[in-house]
């Protein structure tokens, strides 16, 4: 379904981010570092979504976060950083599918196995400063 150009409905989906990203917090250190890094990305991708919406674009979702950071950030001069700072959540496991997928790791590791030495807080931090970003990006609109 494709999204078009509206600021409220932009906001809306900041909203959702900013629950999403409280409901990750709310998981620290219950055992699940896996369904931390799913909520971040969930944040992320209501956040970025956001940020499109208000560009006046229609919202498709090709390219994945990064390929939406990567439009956002060529476009936007003031979201320079933007990449830089989902490049580092991608690499410290923040992910759609290996978070929740048992496929996307070898036999017999589980994903609520597979990221035992992820630092939640520093995940945790580094989404916020993202979010933050991208909400003062679309509260200029």
């Amino acid at each position: 379904m494709a999204l078009s150009l509206s600021i409220p409905e932009a906001l809306r989906w900041l909203r959702q981010a900013t629950s999403d990203l409280q409901a990750a917090h709310n998981d620290i250190q219950h055992c699940c570092p896996n369904w931390v890094l799913f909520k971040v990305h969930q944040a992320l991708e209501k956040a970025l979504v956001a940020a499109v919406l208000c560009r006046g674009e229609a919202f498709e979702g090709h390219g994945g976060l990064m390929g939406v950071a990567q439009r956002l950030e060529a476009e936007e001069p003031e979201l320079r950083g933007l990449v830089l700072d989902v490049q580092w959540l991608c690499d410290h496991g923040m992910d759609a599918k290996a978070t929740q997928y048992p496929s996307y790791h070898p036999f017999p590791t589980t994903p609520s196995e597979a990221f035992p030495s992820v630092d939640e807080e520093a995940v945790l931090k580094q989404a916020q400063k993202v979010l933050m970003t991208l909400k003062n990006h679309v509260s200029r609109k």
